[in-house]
């Protein structure tokens, strides 16, 4: 970024796994003023706002607001002065949605919506990116699966592109994929250069990995405590991995090239190159660590595909991005944080205190 180029990101979600991934890459890289908004729900996000306000420093330029998505006058105030805004806030879970569908929707379409408008009454047209789901495709019950030892596999198909039908199989898929129509919609109608990923199973560093959600890290995780595992099914069910790092990339390419992503929707994920069942994965883990993945075994859950595979060609096409990182590789990205972090892992450890007013709202980015 030229420094005489202002640029102000607002990321809500930004403490969470993605968000601080993207703060931490924008810090290192780039002059522009980083505003996070989170309502530090999830496992984790206040150790990573500590970790980016040591590497902000007295920079100046990371600014934090503890708040909610749900908030409409909290999301316009932190929005006002943003040129690009990242959307990770969300409820991530099918198996939350199904016990607690209002929350989901809350969270997952009324929050879009708040952020959408808030783009779009701030008058300056900011470039914005939508974390969307593979669940909007819902079973894909037109692909034939076989099944081998050790995975599932496509019968007819290397991996799903954007023109596969929308089929909504939970609360989660409904409100993800109304909320990523509505993206796609404002920047039709508004003008607004707005980008969708639908997005396959993305791990790295600075997860917090659970059986709901960010199930490679879990399965390290619980190897490396000799924790059990739920196998869900079988555990022949496959997904493609990918790197945070590359999905950081991938942010960066649709942004860069927004001239021709604008108003797109993109599958994103590790693609057939990178890809593992859940099987295999506890057998790269034991390879990895030299510790077994113990689990006890359970009914397949509902909405649970047996393969998700992304093809990645759409966004290939428009930016020139592709996954570099193997699963192999982003395995071992996760186990040498871990190494370094192992105190954020014990059970009594109190979250660290954030520097400053911690449980209130810090000055916008402008």
């Amino acid at each position: 970024m030229s420094k005489l180029e202002f640029r102000s990101v607002v990321i809500f979600g930004g403490a969470g796994f993605i968000g601080s991934n993207l703060a931490q890459r924008l810090l290192e890289t780039t002059d522009a003023k980083i505003h996070i908004f989170d309502n530090l729900s999830r496992s984790g996000a206040r150790n990573n706002l500590v970790s980016l306000q040591k590497l902000a420093g007295s920079s100046g330029r990371l600014h934090i607001t503890l708040g909610d998505v749900r908030d409409s006058a909290m999301v316009e105030r932190a929005a006002r002065y943003a040129t690009d805004i990242y959307h990770f806030a969300a409820q991530v879970a099918v198996t939350t949605s199904v016990a607690d569908p209002r929350l989901d929707f809350e969270v997952n379409l009324q929050g879009t919506f708040n952020v959408l408008e808030a783009a779009r009454k701030h008058g300056r047209r900011p470039f914005m990116l939508f974390t969307s789901t593979n669940k909007v495709y819902g079973e894909m019950a037109s692909h034939r699966v076989i099944g081998k030892p050790s995975r599932y596999l496509y019968a007819d198909t290397h991996g799903i592109a954007e023109s596969e039908p929308l089929d909504f199989h939970s609360p989660y898929g409904c409100s993800k994929g109304a909320a990523d129509q509505y993206v796609r919609d404002y920047a039709r109608i508004y003008g607004i250069p707005a980008v969708v990923f639908r997005m396959s199973c993305i791990a790295g560093p600075r997860q917090f990995g659970t059986e709901d959600q960010g199930w490679v890290a879990h399965f390290l995780y619980s190897a490396l405590s000799g924790a059990p595992v739920v196998l869900y099914g079988d555990g022949r069910q496959v997904r493609d991995v990918l790197s945070v790092s590359d999905l950081v990339r991938a942010c960066e390419a649709v942004a860069e090239h927004r001239a021709r992503s604008a108003g797109q929707i993109y599958n994103i994920g590790g693609g057939p190159a990178n890809t593992t069942s859940l099987l295999e994965l506890m057998r790269e883990i034991e390879n990895l660590t030299g510790r077994p993945v113990r689990f006890q075994s359970a009914e397949r859950r509902p909405g649970d595909q047996l393969v998700y595979i992304t093809d990645c060609g759409k966004i290939r096409r428009d930016t020139g991005w592709e996954p570099r990182l193997g699963v192999r590789q982003t395995l071992e990205q996760i186990y040498d944080w871990w190494k370094r972090n192992q105190e954020l892992f014990v059970p009594a450890a109190q979250p660290q205190r954030l520097a400053g007013t911690a449980l209130q709202e810090l000055p916008g980015a402008a």
